[in-house]
């Protein structure tokens, strides 16, 4: 396969996949459809292997409740903010990375360690208190991301590719 039909098949499906999923999201009730495109970048940079789609899915999903959790245990702790965004930083990402450590065929730990990061940054400065679905939408973004822009997106994507392939003549021309 030519490098540059790899090059063109992964732009038409990045430029039109990903967009479908931007405009559908606020339709199904989820506001948080930019996590997809995260979440489907760190699938990119471990190489797109759908194999790992469940472990990279349980991850985020595990992420997206670490980060509901730790808003919970901070707006439970009376000590100084910055004293409880520590203490809650340091217990629950080094539970993560020993859970994730001790169960790896099950969970991708750097999709857990992302998707809390992704959970923080979109529900803390929303707060406790008027959080209402938005833990659910993020997880729905974030399945989004592993299973439509990055499963899908690769099949659809390979399945273009071994068309062009096939259709495209063979630019070696032969002497005569």
């Amino acid at each position: 396969m030519s490098r540059k039909a790899e090059t063109w098949t992964l732009a038409l499906c990045i430029a039109l996949l990903p967009p479908l999923w931007a405009v559908a999201a606020p339709y199904l009730n989820v506001t948080t459809g930019a996590v997809a495109l995260i979440c489907a970048g760190l699938c990119a940079a471990n190489g797109d292997k759908a194999a790992d789609a469940p472990r990279i899915s349980a991850g985020f999903l595990l992420g997206d409740f670490w980060a509901w959790l730790a808003l919970v245990l901070m707006d439970r702790m009376s000590f100084a903010p910055d004293a409880e965004l520590f203490v809650t930083l340091f217990v629950l990402g080094g539970l993560a990375v020993l859970i994730a450590g001790s169960l790896p065929r099950w969970i991708f730990c750097p999709a857990w360690l992302c998707g809390w990061a992704i959970g923080l940054t979109v529900l803390s400065p929303v707060g406790l208190a008027q959080i209402g679905s938005l833990p659910v939408q993020i997880g729905v973004s974030m399945l989004a991301g592993v299973w439509y822009v990055g499963v899908f997106l690769n099949i659809v994507r390979g399945r273009l590719l071994r068309l062009v392939t096939r259709r495209s003549p063979d630019r070696k021309e032969r002497s005569v």
